[in-house]
């Protein structure tokens, strides 16, 4: 089915990502993958990096004439500093100039240099950095430009950052994904983000780091993605597992999770109506979305809606962090590399991305095709046979 492959280094000379397994005759270009990159540079409290950094692309296997050709699609993202790190990052053999040994509470540093017998942190660092994401987001600009032929939009938007949180449920739509990157902290609450920005300030002049929550949601999906045959194939656990696996996430809610935990039954569960017009669900809407549009490991035609926290960022642009120097067993402060005091705004567009990922590869699983054509003609079918099989076991 769909997977891909990210290989690089965050000061090295490229990232690369493979994709595999998209159908045939997908329209891609270079613009549209740079415009998914150039978002996932937004945000208020970004550092210098993302200001001067360039994403550079070259499309290098998969796609010919601005569409994909079933053959695995590589794309590689070119380091625009790479000439500053060219004698530090060189691949020949030789001798790191200045060895990382004071490793950071809450990184990589520590547990990866123990894992790999590395004596230094950029070993280590290099790799767990959060630069890694870019190629992530290059993967899923593929899976949600092929979400798209069949009607499904990803999108998401911050809800909280720090001590400040959106009031309420209010999400954006389909349609309002530009609303909400105009916003500087992606936030779609005006009032909420200002105060989002105070916040920021406030922590980044006592050189302090702050994390947050953003809301990533799936319009347009049909009923039945997924499985409660399976333990593996239960959509929920692919998406959290996806969305945990991006750096610096520690937990992940599906819907309404862990305000459910404190309910009871009758009001956290979602009632189900007959609407004659929801195709994509079978002609049966839920009253709400408590389950966050998954129901036994499956889609149930709601949007799906999952809740992804970020922990404040491991570098600080003030080094308090107590740690151990490895190389003479002394106690010290962690070292500084150059950071941001928030990346949840950039979080968002990740989490986008690993949706969408998991969510192309169970539409892949469901309709199958050889083509882009094959893929939209089958899931079509699938929908209109949805509608067919509902209204005949309904009484008359």
């Amino acid at each position: 089915m769909l997977r891909f492959l990210t290989a690089g280094e965050s000061h090295g000379p490229s990232l690369t990502v493979i994709v595999e397994g998209l159908p045939a005759g997908l329209p891609i270009t270079a613009e549209q993958i740079g415009d998914e990159l150039a978002r996932r540079r937004l945000g208020y409290g970004r550092g210098p990096r993302m200001r001067f950094e360039r994403d550079e692309l070259r499309l290098t296997g998969g796609i010919r004439h601005g569409r994909t050709l079933g053959s695995p699609v590589a794309i590689e993202i070119l380091n625009s500093e790479w000439p500053k790190w060219e004698q530090e990052m060189s691949a020949a053999p030789g001798t790191p100039s200045d060895k990382l040994t004071k490793p950071r509470p809450g990184h990589a540093d520590l547990a990866g240099m123990q894992k790999y017998g590395f004596d230094d942190a950029r070993d280590v660092l290099e790799r767990a950095s959060a630069r890694e994401t870019a190629a992530r987001v290059v993967a899923g600009a593929l899976a949600k430009a092929l979400l798209a032929t069949i009607g499904v939009e990803v999108l998401s938007h911050v809800v909280r950052i720090g001590q400040v949180a959106s009031p309420g449920d209010h999400r954006p739509l389909p349609g309002e994904l530009a609303i909400v990157d105009e916003n500087e902290v992606r936030c779609f609450d005006a009032d909420t983000a200002e105060a989002m920005i105070g916040e920021i300030k406030a922590a980044a002049k006592e050189g302090d780091s702050l994390g947050g929550i953003v809301e990533v949601i799936a319009y347009g999906l049909p009923v039945g993605l997924g499985s409660y045959v399976h333990w593996d194939r239960k959509l929920d656990g692919l998406i959290a597992g996806a969305l945990m696996s991006i750096q610096a996430v520690k937990a992940v809610e599906i819907g309404d999770g862990m305000r459910q935990a404190s309910q009871r039954g009758s009001v956290a569960h979602d009632a189900i109506a007959v609407d004659e017009t929801f195709k994509s669900g079978g002609g049966y809407v839920r009253r709400s979305d408590h389950a966050g549009g998954l129901e036994g490991g499956m889609t149930s035609g709601a949007p799906v809606i999952a809740k992804v926290a970020m922990k404040p960022l491991a570098t600080l642009n003030r080094p308090v962090l107590e740690t151990v120097d490895v190389a003479t067993g002394e106690s010290a402060v962690s070292f500084k590399e150059r950071t941001d005091v928030t990346a949840v705004p950039a979080l968002g567009v990740v989490t986008e991305a690993m949706m969408a990922l998991v969510l192309a590869n169970e539409a892949l699983r469901k309709f199958g095709g050889d083509s882009v054509d094959e893929f939209v003609r089958n899931h079509g079918a699938y929908v209109a046979n949805l509608g067919s099989t509902a209204s005949a076991s309904r009484p008359e």
